[in-house]
């Protein structure tokens, strides 16, 4: 229905505190929806699909700040690279390097945050805490050539339990803040702490989340 987009766009920005950057999951829905939440104002959105965000960067208007928030595969590394300005998915240090060797071929520096995996299922991609304290040296960041890492991304167990969800995001802020007054002690650009979707954004905030990625709330369902 023409008109709702925006006006849900609108509601929502009055409960997002200041400071919590909002990304518009854009992923499944159709350009025209996009340009109903770019005429009100917002210019940061997040695709899952390298063919799609393409596809959706070459209709729509140049000012758009693209973030891919999807499980990325090394083959679709160099379509995302062209148009991303913040990949939240980095999963393995095989990724990381694949961005870093494109981004470099492109010409271009690209912002990464790393992928934590803390919920139950077992589907989800990610390092565990443990293995990201790990993974981040001294080593690594003096090898990246034209990769930022700025911040961590997770996602909480899809459950009705509160508490543990709260503890997941605990656990994703408890990783970022490690690294922080650690190996990334110099790096004032780490700063990003993505966590919370359309259901659990709010307890995301109040968890230390400082991007919240939401979809539903905007867009309605998705389009099949």
């Amino acid at each position: 229905m023409a008109g709702s987009v925006s006006k849900r766009l609108i509601e929502l920005r009055k409960t997002v505190p200041e400071g919590v950057e909002l990304v518009a999951v854009s992923k499944f829905h159709p350009a025209s929806a996009l340009m109903e939440a770019y005429s009100a104002g917002q210019r940061v959105f997040g695709e899952s699909r390298a063919l799609e965000l393409e596809a959706k960067a070459a209709e729509l208007p140049p000012d758009i700040v693209w973030h891919f928030i999807g499980h990325l595969q090394t083959n679709k590394v160099r379509k995302v690279i062209n148009h991303a300005s913040l990949i939240h998915s980095i999963d393995s240090e095989r990724l990381l390097r694949a961005v870093d060797q494109e981004a470099e071929k492109a010409g271009r520096r690209i912002g990464v945050l790393l992928q934590l995996h803390v919920a139950k299922e077992e589907t989800k991609f990610g390092f565990t805490p443990e293995e990201l304290l790990a993974f981040v040296t001294p080593e690594l960041l003096s090898s990246l050539k034209a990769v930022d890492i700025r911040g961590v991304m997770g996602m909480a167990s899809n459950v009705d339990d509160d508490a543990r969800i709260r503890d997941d995001f605990r656990e994703i802020r408890a990783a970022f803040d490690s690294l922080r007054s650690g190996v990334m002690a110099g790096t004032p650009d780490f700063n990003v702490v993505s966590m919370g979707m359309s259901h659990d954004w709010p307890l995301a905030v109040e968890e230390g989340a400082n991007m919240i990625r939401v979809g539903t709330s905007i867009f309605g369902e998705r389009e099949y």
